[in-house]
């Protein structure tokens, strides 16, 4: 053998960026091949996968971007010449896909390029769907709905879980998180080492990539279309592509132009697919037109906290929601959302804190499940800086309770600071519901336009009354209005604010 050929077979094995290129000519043909640096930053995602620095990781980019091709197929093939004890399971929505992706990996395998390059690799089985080596590694391909029972792997590829005419569907949603949480991820040969990767398109906020950025735990690299902003991509060890905003993500193939126009067709789709932000499909109350923003809050007013509370801290579990706004000439300001899961010892503790932070004046509890054990904890042993707290007994359903505030969000009563971190998931939830996963920010949002102090900076025309116990314990009982002749206050048992 020639030094030439040394040295391609070389660069062959330890250059997966001209690995990529050999593999592309092999299955697609032709000379098409257009290297982009999208390309380099999947491949350094993949390079810390393979050294160990990462062994979760979602991919999420536009369609037609080669991402099945370079993780699905080349790199499959390329670790496994690296490594053919390897083992790897690849699962995609369906089994035309899967076979696809098998097919084009023997392909390579099996080409005389490869085997000169990796002589290590005979396969002993070559079927189509599950081909493995001499050394017991292989690729296991399958189905979301296929049997994998019994089945082990090192590295688990996801590609495509879920049809994007499926992902509508609560049912579908539900059969693919049970095939991740109930039995992919338990095939992997060591939950410690071994690795997943999910690389698809966003379709939903509560497809397979939205419950697992929720959960946490996992690296996300999201290539959007068009960048929304100035952004600083990896694409190697202290090395990153700068990506104004307004650019393409892969001019060649989508100009910004084209872009456009498809974004102008179905702005819906094309935040999922095509932006990897997908929205709630907008519920039925609010209006993203009637949001209103301030530069600074006020300096003065009443700073009002709203707590809906969840009884549980697991992972699949609700959020416990803490709004904080100031309420000043009839308007809520917003300054702070906390959304935790968290047991009632950390609860207790974020309220505490929040209270003192802000130097709250008035704070509201649902007074149900852990929002209940909550109130009566502090009732008894109090911080000197919380305000003595008033349960919110909800009346009606979610959806009531938050229809018959939505028009004083429509007035512009509710409003946020024009930058925060916690502002577009807040904004999303109100927009979705009732059609969102989570609605814990949109109830605590409800009870506290609900319950409205007089207003500090107005005219004494409204207020609320409580009820006081013999140990001084408040139950808010409703508003009232002074300037009716008649109010719920009797001068007796109820306390007038």
């Amino acid at each position: 053998m020639n030094a030439d050929r040394r040295l391609l077979y070389a660069l062959l094995r330890e250059d997966f960026t001209f690995f990529l290129r050999y593999g592309f000519k092999e299955v697609i043909g032709g000379s098409d091949y257009d290297h982009n640096w999208h390309i380099d930053a999947i491949l350094y995602q993949l390079e810390r996968i393979r050294q160990g620095d990462n062994n979760r990781l979602i991919v999420t980019l536009p369609p037609r971007n080669l991402k099945s091709f370079t993780i699905t197929t080349a790199w499959v093939a390329w670790m496994l010449g690296k490594n053919p004890a390897l083992k790897f399971m690849c699962v995609s929505y369906g089994q035309d896909l899967v076979d696809k992706h098998a097919r084009d990996c023997l392909q390579i395998i099996t080409s005389p390029w490869y085997k000169r390059a990796f002589p290590r690799v005979r396969l002993t089985k070559r079927s189509i769907a599950d081909f493995e080596t001499d050394m017991g590694g292989g690729r296991l391909s399958v189905s979301c709905s296929g049997p994998i029972t019994g089945r082990g792997a090192d590295i688990i590829v996801i590609d495509d879980p879920m049809k994007a005419d499926e992902v509508l569907s609560p049912t579908h949603r539900e059969a693919t998180r049970t095939m991740m949480f109930n039995t992919l991820m338990q095939r992997l040969n060591s939950q410690e080492k071994g690795s997943i990767i999910l690389v698809m398109q966003r379709l939903h906020v509560a497809d397979l990539a939205g419950e697992l950025i929720e959960l946490g735990g996992w690296h996300e690299l999201r290539l959007s279309a068009l960048a929304t902003a100035d952004e600083r991509v990896p694409v190697g060890p202290g090395q990153y592509h700068l990506r104004l905003a307004g650019e393409a993500l892969h001019p060649a193939l989508l100009s910004v132009k084209r872009l456009e126009e498809i974004k102008a067709r179905d702005s819906y789709v094309f935040a999922a697919q095509f932006q990897q932000t997908p929205v709630p499909e907008q519920g039925n109350f609010v209006n993203p037109a009637w949001f209103q923003y301030y530069d600074a809050p006020p300096d003065r007013g009443m700073v009002v906290q709203s707590w809906d509370t969840a009884s549980k801290n697991g992972l699949t579990n609700d959020y416990s929601v803490g709004i904080t706004a100031v309420r000043y000439q009839g308007r809520y300001h917003v300054l702070h959302v906390h959304r935790e899961r968290m047991d009632f010892v950390r609860l207790r503790q974020v309220v505490s804190e929040l209270c003192q932070r802000f130097s709250v004046d008035r704070l509201l509890i649902e007074d149900t499940a852990s929002g209940m054990q909550l109130l009566q904890m502090l009732r008894h042993d109090r911080p000197d800086h919380m305000p003595l707290p008033i349960a919110c007994t909800p009346e009606g359903d979610k959806v009531t309770r938050f229809a018959a505030q939505a028009s004083r969000i429509e007035a512009g009563e509710l409003i946020f600071p024009r930058s925060a971190p916690w502002l577009a998931e807040l904004e999303a939830e109100l927009v979705g519901f009732p059609n969102t996963r989570h609605d814990d920010q949109a109830d605590a949002v409800a009870q506290l336009l609900k319950h409205s102090p007089i207003d500090p900076e107005g005219p004494p025309v409204g207020g609320f009354t409580v009820s006081v116990d013999e140990d001084g314990n408040l139950t808010y009982l409703g508003d009232y209005d002074m300037t009716d002749d008649e109010t719920d206050y009797d001068g007796e048992d109820d306390a007038l604010y």
